[in-house]
């Protein structure tokens, strides 16, 4: 195994101030990122995140393969055995490297904005390739009330399928989501009561819905969900709290401790407690389809000759914004002035460009430790002032970008 090491070199504590003017001078407010690999110990690699094949068991087999790539993330990944900065994107300037989240905290109003920076004092959003080879347990993230038992945060997220990165189905492509309506928490219980009898026989109480490439979810705390096999854009809340309630997945046990990993320790085996941490009402919804399912929005105010903006993940999580993405699409020769009301994290998907001073290709493939031109942190000051991106290459150029709560005032509505 290669000992790279993804942190070599890195700039931090006092040194960052010098070195963050110097790439948001260079770069008028545009930061480039590296890429930021995540392992899950739980999981099998769907290999279609553009890293070499040799590279997915990079941080260790015992660690298990990296099938996840985070954006613009402040975020650490909750993983056993994690190395200090797993899920923290780095960025890049002038050959050294330096923490996003350094940058925040050096120069937050002028990064994230100073309506995000002083209500939350951090980027307190991410979004990731999800890629895997089949579907992951029946999960659920903790709601903002009950993650907060044990010092978290609550972790909505949203999914989107890009095309680009699902060039084949890999093993499952359908997500169970939610409970069939009817079913009962006493249902859900003898699930986990029969969590060592095999198979606790969960799935028998949800549905699955087919995945459809260039479409999404959005997924509210406290719902059930057993992602499949698409390769995954998820927009999320920075956080990393997670409750799974299935026992086996394709003939793998699931530990009770991935079920209980982030609920106070005293109740690890209080079965009620544990149910009741599920959103009944959205599980059981009987138009649950109709209330998280996402098709594209054309954004007619940023689309023009050449270009089309389109809102991919949109609406409100129990009346709040949260975060929000898009997906930018500029034909060959083309060329468009980008103007957000508020920043957002970059991460090209087709074709080779610039963004402002910045070039823009989207690789074939990638090495573990290497540095690409595909991942772009786009500052609060350099969406507000506005930043070109031209097409230069012979095919499509496609952008998906996410951005942090409260940033729009044209949002659609989920159903749109």
């Amino acid at each position: 195994m290669s000992n790279v090491k993804l942190d070599e070199g890195l700039i931090q504590g006092d040194s960052v101030s010098a070195i963050l003017d110097a790439a948001m001078n260079a770069g008028d407010g545009l930061l480039r990122l590296t890429p930021t690999w995540v392992p899950r110990s739980f999981l099998h690699p769907g290999r279609r995140i553009k890293l070499h094949p040799g590279d997915y068991y990079r941080f260790g087999a015992d660690r298990g393969g990296i099938d996840e790539r985070w954006f613009g993330s402040t975020t650490e990944a909750a993983n056993e055995g994690r190395v200090w900065h797993e899920g923290l994107s780095f960025c890049l300037h002038d050959g050294k490297k330096f923490m996003l989240k350094d940058a925040v905290a050096e120069r937050g109003s002028d990064i994230v904005g100073k309506k995000i920076f002083d209500q939350y004092d951090r980027w307190p959003v991410y979004s990731k390739f999800f890629d895997n080879m089949g579907p992951i347990p029946h999960h659920m993230h903790q709601s903002f009330e009950d993650a907060a038992l044990v010092g978290q945060e609550g972790k909505p997220e949203s999914y989107y399928f890009p095309p680009q990165l699902n060039n084949v189905d890999n093993n499952f492509a359908y997500t169970f989501m939610g409970l069939e309506p009817g079913t009962r928490p006493e249902d859900v219980r003898r699930c986990l009561e029969n969590w060592n009898a095999g198979d606790n026989g969960i799935l028998d109480l949800s549905r699955a819905y087919r995945l459809k490439r260039g479409t999404g979810w959005l997924i509210p705390p406290g719902v059930l969900h057993a992602p499949g096999s698409l390769c995954t854009y998820e927009p999320q809340w920075g956080s990393d709290v997670f409750g799974m309630y299935q026992s086996i997945v394709e003939g793998r046990y699931v530990p009770w401790s991935l079920l209980v990993k982030d609920m106070p320790e005293e109740k690890h085996q209080d079965l009620d407690f544990i149910v009741g941490q599920l959103d009944w009402d959205k599980n059981v919804d009987t138009h649950f389809k109709n209330s998280n399912y996402l098709e594209p929005v054309r954004d007619e105010d940023r689309s023009g000759d050449g270009y089309e903006d389109l809102w991919i993940v949109y609406g409100t999580v129990d009346g709040r914004q949260l975060f929000s993405a898009k997906e930018l699409t500029i034909q060959p020769g083309a060329k468009c002035t980008l103007k957000d009301p508020g920043a957002s994290s970059w991460i090209t998907v087709q074709g080779r460009g610039r963004m402002g001073k910045l070039d823009l290709q989207t690789p074939a493939m990638i090495r573990f430790g290497e540095n690409t031109s595909d991942e772009v942190f786009i500052s609060h000051t350099a969406a507000t002032a506005g930043v070109e991106i031209e097409n230069l290459g012979t095919e499509p150029l496609v952008g998906l970008r996410y951005f942090g709560p409260d940033t729009h005032s044209n949002l659609p509505k989920a159903g749109s």
